[in-house]
């Protein structure tokens, strides 16, 4: 048996964006994202700017205890962090030496950079380096049974839906605290990928690549 599996996520990088661990170097660029458009956050928890500092405190502890690689989704065109999205819940065979499912999760983007591709390609980044470096046999995704949009994105990336779990997880809609959810439960297993992968690509053939300052910073 080899050594225990500890989750990492490692630097993932694509045209539009580029996936990287989150720290506290990134807050600033947060707290910008969190104050756009909130009209998306309606079943997702999004901190205010100023909370973003303690919202990733929170991540990174969970992080320390083997929980979530969470990253901060870095738009390649400006250099800014637009959003976070996070490995978590990892799964292990009996051994503990080997991944078999993951979830991503913790998702979010500011409103200026919903609808771009970034989510396409951070999805892609993830479910290849899921797929192909873990060797997972299935990637889970769930929201909020209400949330349509995030149900319609899922569905766009290529996820398949396989049910509502009643009262599943924590409730994020304003006014809900301290009550359960309804989870709209997706996924991707090792079989579909190849397919899947394919899929995202031509989306992301679709989309112009924005153009990079020469110095990595619009407006810099």
């Amino acid at each position: 048996m080899g050594e225990t599996f500890k989750l990492a996520g490692p630097v993932l990088e694509g045209r539009l964006v580029r996936l990287e661990p989150l720290g506290h170097h990134h807050a600033a660029d947060l707290a910008v994202a969190a104050e756009e458009d909130r009209g998306a956050y309606l079943f997702t928890w999004v901190p205010r700017a100023h909370q973003v500092g303690g919202y990733i405190d929170d991540l990174l502890a969970r992080q320390a205890e083997g929980r979530l690689a969470p990253y901060a989704q870095v738009a390649r065109a400006s250099g800014r962090a637009v959003g976070v999205t996070s490995f978590w819940d990892p799964r292990l065979w009996p051994e503990g030496d080997r991944l078999r499912a993951i979830e991503i999760g913790f998702t979010w983007l500011g409103g200026s950079t919903q609808g771009t591709g970034t989510n396409t390609e951070a999805k892609l980044l993830m479910f290849g380096h899921a797929f192909e470096h873990w060797g997972v046999a299935r990637v889970d995704l769930k929201t909020d049974a209400r949330n349509g949009r995030s149900r319609a994105a899922l569905e766009k990336v290529g996820a398949h839906f396989e049910g509502v779990l009643r009262k599943w997880s924590q409730s994020w809609a304003p006014g809900e605290e301290g009550l359960l959810r309804d989870s709209a439960m997706f996924s991707i297993i090792a079989e579909e990928w190849p397919q899947r992968r394919e899929r995202l690509i031509r989306l992301l053939d679709g989309m112009k690549t924005p153009q990079t300052p020469a110095d990595g910073r619009a407006g810099a």
